[in-house]
């Protein structure tokens, strides 16, 4: 059984979650990190000396740090293809849309608009540089927009890892007060993520306990 540390609201452990359970795995997640702390003791550094979550632990192995790794992981472990396609050639072309989405994705979303958005009260955000990242996400979703243009997921015809990658990112991206690209083709994808059980439960969690005050 997998063991994962680290809280619902975190959208590294979504990423995590949504995996396992569109794999079908048994599992027991702990809250650390954020208001639940923990995150910062000797037994939580021990195994992963960055101090941030997740953290998997499977049966009896080693500690396992880092959303990516770990998604990967799973996949070639318990995944089938199409989940975690079997020729490698077919894999890294879903793959690199997946370091996309950390390299150049994750940053521009998450670090530009939804943390000073959501993590510092409206008198004390730098509106410029929101302003700023928000453009800056409307090429991207474009890209997006235009990639999903020839099969309803990121791989083709059915869910794979990559989708993992870019489609966690999707809630905060929708549910955020931004003006957004027009990407019908983008937008018809996240209604799609929104209809699979473990997106809904694992994805679509209230953020407002990150906010300041609450």
């Amino acid at each position: 059984m997998l063991t994962v540390y680290g809280r619902a609201t975190s959208s590294n452990v979504q990423a995590v979650m949504w995996t396992i359970a569109e794999l079908g795995l048994e599992y027991e997640r702990l809250d650390y990190g954020h208001k639940f702390g923990g995150n910062k003791t000797p037994e939580f550094l021990a195994m992963n000396p960055n101090g941030l979550v997740p953290v998997v632990v499977d049966g009896d192995g080693p500690p396992l740090f880092e959303s990516g790794a770990i998604v990967r992981y799973l996949s070639a472990r318990y995944g089938k293809d199409p989940f975690w396609p079997a020729d490698p050639a077919a894999r890294v072309v879903q793959d690199v849309w997946a370091e996309w989405s950390k390299t150049t994705l994750f940053p521009a979303l998450m670090g530009q608009v939804f943390g000073p958005m959501v993590r510092y009260r409206p008198e004390e955000r730098d509106n410029k540089s929101i302003g700023a990242g928000v453009e800056a996400l409307k090429p991207l979703a474009r890209m997006l927009d235009k990639r999903l243009a020839a099969a309803p997921y990121i791989g083709g015809e059915a869910l794979s890892f990559a989708d993992v990658f870019i489609g966690h990112l999707l809630y905060r991206y929708y549910t955020l007060e931004i003006d957004r690209a027009e990407t019908p083709v983008l937008d018809a994808y996240y209604d799609l993520l929104k209809q699979r059980p473990a997106y809904r439960e694992h994805v679509m969690v209230s953020y407002d306990s990150l906010r300041p005050d609450t």
